[in-house]
């Protein structure tokens, strides 16, 4: 039997335009025993709810939860609104404020007249009213249109959970179509998907053939078309796609044959709509393309403004060499200067070439020239990055303070929005950004749109990394361009000290690999060994490495799957590192156990708690009773979690590429072998082999790690930004908004 909790709410603490609520309810009754204890008491819940007024008794179903900073809360699965029975509650009801017009006489005769079936009279028979002394036609209509508009709210609520949504999702759809959700649902439930991209598409899928649309209704081709090129894009980070793809992965995901002009009628539709834009054979997401022409808008008038000139930068410069004991040479020099002079600075160089060191540089020019303290200089100044971790190695090089872009923006993970947008700007006057060829194009669409049009922007990054996640690659976009001024750095500051890593590295961007670079220097080592011994050779390597701080030690690998994947290598290396100990607690999650002192890495954002995606940290505490709960030291911020976020951190001895973008660690082992497969190619063993500072361990084959640096099938995308600025469109020829502004 489900859990329920029965009483009346009674404040609500938080609400969002969701209807996701935090309140406080009255406990009359419970099937629960460890529940019971709150009979006749308040508590804490959570839950997605249309409309909730202290005059009715609801039943709640759902669970006890212990959240891991509020305590004890009744998570809402769904709900149950019960219709007041007694005389006095019916009373009560009827002068709650939503009758206007109905004091307490007045709602007091009727119910003397009515009875306890006052409401459904209302609802059925309502000129019956007629007959009770004082009630006018004007308050019959009013009662009647008031109650059928109450019910009909409720009773939507439930058509849409029995058609198969979820009651949050119920609660999504109602709030966002208000009374005409049925109407929605009749004409084209896949509107559902367009208008309210956190409800899936198999879900508006599965309840579109449970109503009877056909599998070829035109509304439903409509609708997968524009959910193929929406997966393609996430999967692929293309920001665009071929008549000939969008057609067979649309009738994958439909499972029907389709014509050509079956798939041009949707598209045209979709185009009309402003979902989809069109351009000779590329089928883009109009929000795609409208994020690349921003960027290409904004930068462009950014590469108009005149040049800033200051007399006397160089006696600054030297005085910063002198300040800092440093000497910079002249790429160096001539990409601090161009960042203070310009509005616009891109700004890229491989690893050891002092990228670091000219932000820093750029600072504190900035510092010196105005004459301003460091508080002063961080209300001008902002230092972003696109993770947590990358902002932090930012904030340590600096000593500035620096922050993610998401946060910066100040975004709304419930409403998927940023507060610090193109209504509500930033008052930042310089705005630097490192690790930009982590940045998609939608990012940084939103980002320009944050920032004052007066505000100096700084692009640092390594152009030959992977891209972003997400859709472009807009740092590559702009450098190979050529339509802007590069900073490119060249001087290896590292390889002064015979650093083979490097060579290694700039061999790998070449395409090639020479053998002499491995087992000459202490900083570089291959061993040679088939995929089945890999494993093998790890763990003889990571024993001589027993006491050593996993803060500066990480393996990585390409993939999480197969033999020598990152979920085969945790459990050998936690066993290694973390040994199994009577003094240390264990608690089993799924198939994985998780032991105090472990190392895990973070995977969602969290910015309640200012964790994010890609963060490292130890467990320090474990609970294992009838509350589970996990305490993960994120450098000296310590995070709770309770059951219901455990899928939000997994093992991090060993961590993908991908997540390791943005760190760099003291020594790195990354294994490297054929069946890596797909994941073997030159942007990604870049990126793997860039994260270590002083020493790196490839284990595998050597002709896995040749391939690699050859292929070069997933180092592009398919993106438009180039193409605008060297053909030199206009901004506002292309520029457009769903708003036609």
């Amino acid at each position: 039997m489900q859990t329920y909790i029965k009483g009346h709410f009674r404040k609500s603490i938080y609400q969002n335009e969701a209807g996701y609520i935090i309140g406080i309810f009255k406990v009359q009754e419970t099937n629960d025993e460890e529940i019971e204890i709150y009979v006749g008491r308040t508590l804490t819940f959570t839950g997605y709810f249309h409309e909730l007024n202290d005059l009715d008794t609801y039943i709640f179903y759902g669970k006890l939860v212990n959240h891991e900073r509020y305590g004890e809360q009744f998570q809402v699965s769904s709900y149950e609104r019960c219709k007041p029975e007694e005389k006095e509650a019916i009373v009560e009801f009827l002068t709650s404020g939503i009758f206007k017009g109905i004091g307490e006489k007045k709602a007091q005769k009727i119910v003397d007249v009515l009875g306890k079936d006052t409401l459904t009279i209302i609802l059925e028979q309502p000129d019956n009213l007629l007959l009770i002394p004082t009630i006018t036609k004007k308050n019959v209509d009013l009662l009647h249109s008031k109650l059928v508009e109450y019910e009909a709210s409720y009773q939507t609520i439930l058509k849409l959970t029995d058609l198969g949504f979820s009651t949050k999702e119920s609660m999504m759809i109602y709030n966002f179509y208000k009374e005409k959700t049925l109407r929605v649902v009749e004409e084209n439930v896949y509107r559902i998907r367009q208008d309210l991209l956190e409800i899936t598409f198999k879900k508006v899928d599965m309840v579109s053939l449970a109503l009877g649309i056909k599998r070829d209704d035109p509304r439903r081709i409509a609708a997968g078309i524009l959910y193929t090129i929406e997966e393609l894009t996430n999967q692929t980070g293309h920001c665009f796609f071929m008549f000939s793809e969008v057609k067979a992965y649309t009738i994958r995901c439909l499972g029907i044959p389709l014509e050509d002009d079956m798939i041009q009628e949707s598209v045209e539709e979709l185009v009309r709509d402003q979902f989809l834009y069109v351009e000779d054979d590329h089928y883009y997401l109009f929000a795609i393309y409208e994020a690349e022409c921003n960027v290409v808008r904004r930068f462009q008038l950014l590469n108009r403004e005149e040049t800033k000139s200051i007399t006397g930068m160089e006696k600054w410069i030297e005085a910063l060499e002198k300040e800092h004991q440093i000497h910079y040479n002249e790429d160096q020099k001539n990409a601090i200067l161009h960042a203070y002079s310009n509005p616009l600075t891109i700004i890229t160089g491989g690893p050891g070439t002092g990228k670091t060191t000219i932000i820093q540089g750029i600072i504190e020019l900035y510092r010196l020239e105005k004459h301003c303290s460091y508080s002063e200089l961080q209300e001008e100044v902002v230092l972003l990055a696109p993770t947590g971790r990358a902002s932090k190695r930012m904030s340590e090089a600096t000593l500035m303070p620096a922050q993610t872009i998401h946060r910066f923006l100040k975004w709304n993970k419930e409403t998927n929005k940023f507060a610090v947008n193109e209504h509500n700007k930033s008052d930042a006057k310089f705005v630097i950004i490192d690790e930009a060829s982590m940045i998609d194009v939608v990012l940084l669409d939103h980002l320009l749109k944050g920032l004052s049009y007066r505000a100096k922007i700084v692009l640092v990054g390594d152009d030959h990394q992977l891209p972003s996640v997400g859709p472009g690659q807009v740092l590559r976009d702009l450098i190979e361009s050529e339509a802007f001024d590069v900073c490119k750095l060249k001087e290896l500051y590292r390889q002064k000290e015979n650093s083979k890593i490097l060579s290694l590295a700039y061999h790998i961007q070449e395409g090639v690999i020479v053998q002499e670079d491995f087992n000459v220097e202490p900083d570089l080592t291959f061993v040679e060994c088939s995929k089945d011994f890999v494993q093998e050779e790890l763990r003889t390597l990571c024993e001589a490495y027993q006491d050593v701080n996993l803060k500066d030690f990480q393996v990585l690998a390409p993939m999480y799957k197969s033999q020598n994947g990152i979920d085969a290598l945790n459990k050998m290396l936690q066993s290694i590192f973390n040994p199994k100990d009577p003094s240390k607690k264990e608690i089993v999650v799924g198939d994985v156990i998780y032991r105090e002192q472990d190392k895990v890495i973070q995977l969602t954002n969290m910015p309640d708690d200012n964790v994010y995606n890609g963060d490292l940290g130890f467990i320090q505490k474990i609970e294992d009773g009838s509350k589970r709960a996990i305490y993960i030291d994120f450098d000296g911020n310590l995070v709770k979690y309770t059951a219901s976020s455990f899928q939000n951190f997994k093992h991090g001895f060993a961590i993908s590429i991908h997540k390791a973008q943005g760190s760099e660690f003291d020594k790195v082992i990354m294994p490297i072998v054929q069946n890596y497969s797909k994941m073997l190619y030159q942007r990604l063993i870049y990126t793997g082999v860039t994260r270590a500072k002083k020493e790196l361990y490839l284990l595998g084959q050597m002709e896995a790690l040749k391939f690699a640096a050859r292929n070069h099938e997933n180092d592009y995308r398919r993106t438009t930004i180039q193409k605008m600025l060297n053909q030199g469109i206009e901004p506002n020829s292309f520029f457009h908004t769903k708003n036609g502004m």
